[in-house]
């Protein structure tokens, strides 16, 4: 398969005061398409950073990160904004909905963003929805309903403008375990659908799901282990 991720001696500083924060050191790796990878680590091992950077929230200070051939230290603030909208579908521990406007609309938000026609918008969010188990909760608000299905709406406004790669961080965190075996049996079955499911965890049992576990520690990788899923 073809790489949609290569990363080449990447380095993440950060300036504390006057003391220089070493976030990433020296990383190196590829990701092709159509892989499921769990990124773990303590806090401050890096993952986090890491993962701002594959998003394209942030900038490493040095190396090389090329998503799908696009070098990303070369674009502009507006370039990277598009990246993240067509490219990329963000899935939060928090949910980040938007608590006084309905499932559907949240479901639409990216699409309103990418200026996607607003009949093609209805459809596709209510299509989503349905795809997650919700199409009886498009008019709900999103504090009618439980965290399980909030990350559920999460994960259909993801797949909204159909992005290659989902990135989700701490997606079960907040859920109980009916609840977050739900939510990663949907990550399972959208990527043997297709999709690249880079996700953040601290959980064991979670980053099983996985078919590729890559372990933080300190700024750089000390684990990149391929498996068979066992779930």
């Amino acid at each position: 398969m073809s790489n949609m991720i290569s990363i080449s001696n990447l380095n993440k500083t950060y300036k504390n005061g006057s003391v220089e924060v070493h976030a990433l050191k020296d990383v190196s790796l590829e990701i092709t398409h159509g892989e499921f990878i769990a990124i773990m680590g303590h806090s401050g091992s890096g993952k986090s950073t890491f993962m701002n950077i594959l998003g394209c929230l942030d900038r490493p200070s040095s190396g090389e990160y090329l998503l799908e051939g696009i070098n990303i230290k070369d674009q502009t603030q507006d370039e990277l904004s598009f990246i993240r909208n067509k490219k990329i579908g963000f899935v939060f521990q928090a949910f980040n909905l938007i608590p006084r406007t309905s499932v559907l609309k949240n479901v639409e938000l990216p699409m309103v963003y990418a200026k996607t026609k607003a009949s093609y918008r209805k459809k596709r969010a209510m299509e989503l929805l349905e795809k997650v188990g919700l199409a009886e909760r498009v008019n709900h608000l999103p504090n009618e309903l439980s965290g399980g299905q909030k990350q559920r709406v999460a994960i259909a406004r993801a797949l909204s403008n159909n992005p290659p790669i989902i990135l989700a961080d701490e997606p079960t965190g907040n859920l109980d375990t009916q609840a977050s075996e739900e939510i990663m049996g949907i990550f399972k079955t959208l990527n043997k659908e297709g999709s690249s499911v880079i996700l953040v965890t601290h959980e064991p049992d979670i980053a099983e799901f996985a078919n590729r576990i890559i372990v933080f520690r300190d700024g750089c990788i000390i684990e990149d282990r391929k498996k068979e899923a066992v779930r």
